[in-house]
């Protein structure tokens, strides 16, 4: 999956419509500049380091990002629809959780957290067309998005703190102790970072599946005898995208003027 230069620009100006449109002031504006004066990094990040799992594309985080607050938004009715008790937290905690839930993926101190890979055979045979940027120490992305957060002076609820700490669900070993408890006193005692993680979670299987479907192209296409219309659109804009981006030179010079 490769996006041009006027749909990275589209998706950056969708994330920043939704710090305008759920995160109230005085918050809004520190959130907002924070992002803007990082533009040009975020634009170009990618949502993961390699295409063993989802968005490993220049653009790729913002997309996954605004797909991630949009399914927040949509299971956050759906649970209320089912009895779930809304009153526990805020939609802005839910958008401002799925707005930085990963936002530990920017790096630190002015260094990026993934590097493009200098090995053709790593990104040829292993997907990895990224890599951990050894300048950095060690930490996990959701300890990273806190930190950032707070070093920034952005502050943030119990609520969302839980959230976004917790956001990786049962494949963190670490979230054990907020997820399994048998003890009511112990349990979450609101549902955002199981809404959270549902919307991350299905977001990040679809992106891989889009991913996956472009590598392998036309045998996936052989066996699809019944594609829906959605199904036939989304092929057919793959396909005119499938040469624009990925080692395009030109997609740097596109994005100057962002």
């Amino acid at each position: 999956m490769n996006l041009t230069a006027e749909q990275i620009q589209s998706n950056w100006e969708e994330f920043l419509g939704y710090i305008d449109t759920y995160i109230s002031s005085p918050r809004k504006e520190d959130l907002r500049k924070f992002y803007e004066d990082r533009t040009d990094r975020f634009i170009l990040m990618p949502a993961a380091h390699t295409t063993k799992y989802h968005n490993c594309f220049p653009g790729g985080y913002i997309e996954h990002v605004n797909r991630v607050i949009k399914a927040s938004l949509h299971f956050a009715k759906l649970w209320e629809k089912f009895g779930c008790d809304m009153s526990t937290f805020t939609i802005e905690e839910l958008v401002f959780s799925a707005l930085n839930h990963d936002l530990g993926k920017l790096g630190r101190d002015g260094k990026p957290a993934y590097i493009p890979n200098d090995s053709d055979w790593h990104v040829k045979n292993q997907g990895a067309v990224y890599k951990p940027n050894a300048e950095l120490p060690f930490i996990p992305i959701q300890d990273a998005s806190l930190f950032i957060l707070q070093s920034e002076g952005i502050p943030m609820t119990f609520n969302e703190y839980v959230a976004i700490k917790t956001h990786d669900g049962l494949y963190d070993d670490g979230n054990k102790a907020y997820l399994l408890s048998s003890q009511n006193d112990s349990k979450l005692r609101c549902s955002l970072p199981l809404i959270l993680h549902q919307a991350d979670e299905m977001a990040a299987r679809i992106e891989w599946e889009r991913m996956w479907i472009d590598k392998i192209g036309t045998p996936v296409k052989k066996e699809v005898k019944a594609a829906t219309p959605t199904q036939f659109k989304q092929k057919a804009e793959s396909a005119k995208l499938a040469n624009v981006a990925k080692g395009n030179p030109g997609l740097l010079n596109a994005l100057k003027g962002l």
